[in-house]
C-alpha cells in the first residue's frame, strides 16, 4: 500500500532518503503491507465508527458547522526506537526539573534575576506572573505537575522543543484512546513489533495527585475541576476522571468554608483535598482574579494559601508557558542544573530586543511570528505563506507591543505517511509527550503525535484542522 509513497525531499519518519523503510519500521511495514487496501479501508471505517459511538471528540469555538467534532485519527503509527526515546526522556526530565526550579526561584529569592540571567522586565511584564503568590510555599515545592512539551524534527532529523505547556496541557486522553483503537485494529501487531504500553498513565496521574495532598491527609479526596461541557477538552476531562475513579466537578459543585474546600453531594458536603484543575488561573477564584468568572470557586485561593487544598498545576505556572520565557529555558538549564540542554530550542528572536526587532521586521516574510500567550495555532504569522496584508498587520502589532512577540525561522517539520483522500501521502507532524512530576518523574512512553492533515500545512492543532496518530515506543532497537 506504500509502494508509491515518496518523502519528497523532507525528513520522513518512516522512509529514508534512499526510499527504503527505516529499520525500526520494518516489522510493522511487513505486517501492514500484508493487510491489503480493502481490509485497511474496512478497519479504518471501523475505527471512525468506534470514535463516533464513544464520543472521542473535541470542541471548536466559534465554528458555524457545530462545535463538537470527531477527532481525526490516522492508522499508520509513528514509531520511535528505544535509544531515541531514551534521549527524549532525558531531555524532558531535564527541562521540567529546570522549569520547576525557575518557578520556585521567581516566586521566592529571584536569584536568576539578581544574577542577571533573565532581565527583571521579562518577569514583571509576563501576563501570567502572579505577584500575589510571591513568597507562597506550594505543596512539595512543585509548580508544574503535568506538562505537555511539544517536540518537532527539522530537515536534519534532530529533535527540538517547540514549546512547553505547563498550565492545563491537553491531549493525553487521545493518546490512550488512540492506543485502544490500534489494539482493536491490529491486535497481533503490538507483541510482534515490541511496543511499550501507555495505559498506566491514569494510575500514575492519580498517584501523583495523591502525593501532593495536604500534610496529614492519609486518604485524600481528589477531584477534577472542569469549566464545563463547552470547553474544547471536555471529553478529556470526563475521560480522565472516569479512568482515575474520581469525581469531575464544576465550580458550582464546590464551596469554601473556614478556608476548607467541600464538594456538594447527594449525601451533604464532603471535604476535598486535591484539585486537578483544568481551568486557567484567571477563572479559578472570582474574589482574587477575574470578578466576572462563573467557572471558579469563591474562596479557593484562601483555602490554597491556608494549606488545606492542593492544586495541580499550581497557580502561577503560566509564566513558564509564556513564549518569551521559552527563549530563556536553555539559560535556566545552565543556571540551575549546570548542564547544556539535551534537546535544543528552535532558534528564537525577541521583538523586545532592539537588534532582534530590527531583524524580525526586516524578515517578516521569512519568519514565524508568535504572540507570547496564544495557543492552538492562533495569534501566529506564517511569514512564507502569508499575504502582504497579513504581514502588514503583524508589522503593526509587533511595533505596538514588542514584548508580546517572538519570531522563529520556518522549520519544515518531519513528515509521516498518512492516509488522505484514498491514498498515502506525507503530512507534517509534531509530538507532545506528557510528563508527570511528583515523587518521581514519569513520562508515558510515546505521546500525542499530531498531524497537519491539510497538504503542505505546518499547523498541527486540532482546532486548525489537524489530526493524530498513535505513537509507538519500542522496547528494543533490535
Amino acid at each position: 500500500m506504500l509502494k508509491d509513497y515518496s518523502a519528497e525531499g523532507f525528513f520522513d519518519e518512516m522512509v529514508a532518503e534512499t526510499g527504503k523503510v527505516r529499520r525500526h519500521y520494518q516489522k510493522f511495514a511487513q505486517r501492514f503491507n500484508a493487510i491489503g487496501p480493502e481490509e485497511f479501508e474496512h478497519r479504518r471505517q471501523a475505527v471512525d465508527l468506534a470514535f463516533l459511538r464513544q464520543g472521542v471528540t473535541f470542541n471548536v469555538y466559534g465554528d458555524s458547522k457545530g462545535a463538537e467534532r470527531i477527532f481525526p485519527f490516522d492508522l499508520v503509527p509513528r514509531i520511535i526506537p528505544a535509544t531515541e526515546w531514551e534521549l527524549i526522556e532525558a531531555g524532558l526530565v531535564q527541562r521540567i526539573t529546570a522549569l520547576n526550579l525557575f518557578l520556585h526561584d521567581i516566586y521566592h529569592e529571584q536569584r536568576i534575576v539578581k544574577d542577571g540571567v533573565i532581565p527583571e522586565f521579562y518577569i514583571l511584564s509576563a501576563k501570567h506572573f502572579r505577584r500575589e503568590f510571591i513568597g507562597f510555599r506550594v505543596p512539595k515545592d512543585i509548580y508544574i505537575h503535568i506538562c505537555g512539551t511539544d517536540l518537532i524534527r527539522g530537515a536534519d532529523g534532530k529533535y527540538m522543543v517547540l514549546e512547553d505547556n505547563g498550565r492545563t496541557p491537553s491531549g493525553v486522553s487521545y493518546v490512550l484512546e488512540n492506543r485502544r483503537a490500534m489494539k482493536r485494529t491490529f491486535p497481533s501487531m503490538f507483541e510482534a513489533v515490541g511496543v511499550r504500553p501507555v495505559d498506566n498513565y491514569p494510575a500514575e496521574l492519580l498517584k501523583m495527585l495523591n502525593y501532593i495532598a495536604p500534610a496529614g491527609v492519609a486518604d485524600p479526596t481528589v477531584v477534577l475541576l472542569t469549566p464545563g461541557a463547552n470547553n474544547s477538552a471536555y471529553f478529556e476531562h470526563t475521560y480522565l476522571a472516569r479512568q482515575m475513579g474520581i469525581t469531575i466537578v464544576e465550580g458550582r459543585d464546590l464551596l469554601v468554608r473556614d478556608a476548607r474546600v467541600f464538594m456538594r453531594t447527594t449525601k451533604g458536603v464532603q471535604p476535598v483535598h486535591v484539585i486537578y484543575r483544568r481551568i486557567d488561573d484567571d477563572f479559578l477564584d472570582p474574589t482574587v482574579f477575574r470578578r466576572d468568572s462563573v467557572l471558579g470557586v469563591p474562596g479557593l485561593v484562601n483555602a490554597y494559601r491556608a494549606g488545606n487544598v492542593s492544586l495541580a498545576n499550581s497557580i502561577g505556572t503560566g509564566i513558564a508557558d509564556d513564549k518569551v520565557m521559552y527563549y530563556f529555558v536553555p539559560k535556566m538549564i545552565k543556571y540551575y542544573l549546570d548542564q547544556d540542554p539535551i534537546i535544543d530550542n528552535v532558534p528564537t528572536y525577541l521583538a523586545s530586543e532592539d537588534a532582534d526587532k530590527k531583524y524580525i521586521l526586516a524578515n517578516l516574510d521569512k519568519l514565524v511570528v508568535k504572540a507570547a500567550n496564544e495557543s492552538g495555532g492562533y495569534g501566529m504569522l506564517m511569514g512564507p505563506m502569508a499575504s502582504q496584508e497579513e504581514i502588514a498587520e503583524f508589522r503593526v502589532r509587533v511595533e505596538a507591543d514588542p514584548r508580546n512577540y517572538i519570531a522563529q525561522p520556518m522549520i519544515n517539520l518531519s513528515r509521516h505517511p498518512t492516509y488522505c483522500d484514498g491514498k498515502f501521502e506525507g503530512r507534517h507532524i509534531d509530538l507532545r509527550p506528557f510528563i508527570l512530576y511528583g515523587e518521581k518523574t514519569v513520562i508515558v512512553p510515546g505521546g500525542l503525535t499530531r498531524v497537519a492533515l491539510r497538504k503542505g500545512s505546518l499547523v498541527v492543532n486540532s482546532s486548525q484542522g489537524g489530526g493524530s496518530k498513535d505513537t509507538w515506543v519500542l522496547f528494543s532497537d533490535k
